[in-house]
């Protein structure tokens, strides 16, 4: 298998108890995620050595951060220890017409105030074959951005593929700000992974579809990725597709363009959605998964989009299933009858 690393977040997750909301509970429940270390779990649990870079406080709560990827059999020999706090982050699971709601206590975070000195980029990269990333690391600070470009720059001296999810988040900067820091490091991606307004806020394309209007006819997504692969010179470009049709109720489809064929994948109707927090980077790492060992473009998505449809129905950030347990999906195993 292979050495996949990513680099970015991981915070502290606390969530109320079911569908309560912040201002009715007194307990929270303990979870860790962020991003990239969410990928990173999913590659381990599809047998790759998976390795997730970041700095975390050399405290306690540091550690079990740590800790809750090691479970997963993430490697984190090279998340760096030090700085002071962990990020945190509060989350309200919505019901039906109500939706979730996140709160960010992340400011002075470790990984905010890394320096690109702190990591051994040329290490991290010796023998690897994969480098994914967020829009959410740049947008965390112009520190933490410039950590990114310095590993963009080494994953690329030693020839290793390079995926990024666009993943705007719009409690973290403007577009404006984005555009400005991501479009310069578009040169190093080889494989775009994002939605319609990830494409717009973080780059700049827009589809030529109705997305609010509930259009999402694929042919107004064929422009946008010829356009966005001309532009910054993609292998691929994936965008994931969401019919929201409220907080527990989702349509679930994607499509994947390599400069030839354009495929779209099958649709999942999701209801009821258990937590859909990780839903995205749950595709993220099925599809680095699936670039790496199936046979097709098409295989790969459909692993990608059936293992993020599974994530969708299990609390928590990571996305716990197993290869086989996707595929069975991918492959029409969606009664849920019980496995006996």
């Amino acid at each position: 298998m292979a050495k996949i690393v990513t680099m970015g977040e991981i915070m502290l997750r606390l969530s109320t108890p079911g569908q309560s909301r912040f201002v009715q509970t007194d307990t929270f429940d303990i979870n860790y995620g962020g991003g990239e270390a969410n990928v990173a779990v999913s590659c381990a649990n599809y047998g790759h050595d998976a390795y997730f870079v970041s700095k975390l406080p050399s405290h306690e709560i540091g550690q079990a951060a740590v800790n809750s990827l090691r479970r997963f059999g993430v490697h984190t020999d090279y998340i760096v220890r030090g700085g002071n706090r962990v990020g945190i982050y509060y989350l309200e699971t919505g019901a039906s017409m109500r939706p979730s709601k996140v709160i960010y206590d992340r400011a002075g975070s470790s990984i905010a105030e890394a320096k690109p000195e702190d990591f051994n980029f040329d290490v991290i990269f010796e023998k690897a074959d994969w480098f994914h990333w967020s829009g959410i690391t740049p947008a965390i600070s112009d520190s933490s951005a410039e950590c990114l470009k310095q590993a963009c720059i080494a994953a690329k001296r030693h020839d290793v593929i390079v995926s990024c999810d666009l993943n705007f988040r719009k409690k973290l900067w403007t577009s404006e700000k984005a555009q400005s820091i991501m479009r310069p490091l578009m040169q190093y991606v080889d494989v775009c992974i994002g939605n319609e307004e990830d494409a717009e806020l973080c780059l700049g394309f827009k589809p030529e579809a109705d997305i609010e209007g509930g259009s999402t006819d694929a042919e107004g997504y064929k422009g946008i990725f010829k356009g966005m692969m001309d532009t910054f010179g993609f292998k691929y470009v994936i965008s994931t597709l969401r019919e929201s049709f409220s907080a527990t109720h989702n349509g679930w489809k994607a499509m994947i363009y390599d400069g030839k064929e354009f495929y779209v994948s099958k649709r999942y109707d999701i209801d009821p959605i258990i937590d859909r927090v990780g839903g995205g980077d749950s595709f993220s790492g099925a599809i680095i998964h699936g670039l790496i060992t199936l046979p097709t473009q098409g295989h790969a998505l459909e692993f990608a989009v059936a293992a993020s449809a599974l994530k969708h129905t299990i609390p928590g950030d990571f996305n716990m299933v197993s290869e086989d347990e996707v595929k069975a999906l991918a492959g029409g195993a969606a009664n849920g009858r019980v496995q006996r």
